[in-house]
């Protein structure tokens, strides 16, 4: 689906257990509600895929302005600490360095209102009671980043970020204010990919309606391409689908998608040369 600006990602999961009647529905990636773009959503048995699709790296298109930062990061959040001008004085030679700077960090503080767990507990839940609590830093990847406009007049910066899984693009956002010496803030931000899946082949919310709800579903094997495959002959699938290992070399260690003349039976994980099951599928 293409999520637009205001829904939770949660709503567009209500949205299509109510057009589809299928209480099994999940999606892969949380979008915060002012974010836009691609939310790849899971239905029936394939929600037992979404950690192998929530794996894959996401790209998206932002903006961030330059003056100050928020309580939560972005725009929706409070001005925190103050506002400056700094920023007047840069160049997009200083800001590309800048964003080169970031990408090189090995560690990323989350945003105070994010899902990340203190104490056990979910951060927001903590900000929302009026706590600011200490996120540790934690290991993301910046694969690749481009920038796109650099408007210094307006202090408003809009670039593309390739990033691996739990990066937040709003801490990308603060992060650079704070390696230029000035402050920052995610003004938008929409995402255009994850993996080999493109926004530009998403639907939008209004076209999830009864009738074209069912052009909408994908094979259940897409959420799992990107993954080593293996088709058993059906003793071995069967026997694989009761729990049991089965010897099959060749494979690196890590998730390997198995397929049997039917299609997609399970994911396995290949360790030693023997395929251990993950997650079954066939019924």
């Amino acid at each position: 689906m293409d999520k637009p600006a205001g829904p939770t990602s949660h709503d567009v999961v209500h949205a299509v257990r109510r057009v589809l009647g299928e209480q099994r529905v999940g999606h892969a990636g949380t979008l915060d509600p002012p974010a836009t773009g691609l939310l790849v959503v899971l239905v029936g048995r394939a929600t037992r895929l979404a950690r192998f699709v929530g794996m894959l790296p996401k790209a998206y298109a932002a903006t961030l302005r330059f003056g100050w930062e928020t309580s939560t990061d972005d725009a929706t959040g409070t001005v925190s600490g103050d506002v400056d001008a700094a920023w007047r004085g840069l160049d997009a030679a200083r800001v590309t360095a800048a964003f080169a700077q970031v990408q090189q960090q090995p560690l990323q503080v989350p945003p105070p209102v994010s899902a990340k767990k203190v104490d056990g507990e979910r951060a927001y839940h903590r900000v929302r009671r009026g706590e600011i609590p200490e996120l540790d830093g934690a290991p993301v990847v910046i694969h690749d980043w481009r920038l796109l406009e650099c408007d210094l007049e307006q202090g408003v910066v809009s670039f593309e970020v390739l990033c691996s899984s739990g990066t937040y693009v709003r801490a990308i956002a603060r992060d650079v204010g704070r390696t230029l010496g000035t402050r920052a803030h995610l003004l938008a931000l929409r995402r255009t990919a994850i993996g080999d899946w493109s926004v530009a082949d998403a639907a939008p919310l209004d076209r999830l309606t009864p009738e074209h709800a069912e052009g909408l579903l994908r094979p259940m094997s897409e959420a799992v391409q990107h993954l080593p495959a293996v088709i058993l002959p059906h003793a071995e699938a069967a026997r694989l689908c009761q729990g049991q290992r089965i010897e099959a070399g060749g494979y690196a260690s890590g998730a390997v998608a198995v397929f049997d003349a039917g299609g997609l039976i399970a994911v396995a994980e290949s360790r030693a040369g023997v395929l251990h099951p993950d997650v079954v599928l066939a019924a």
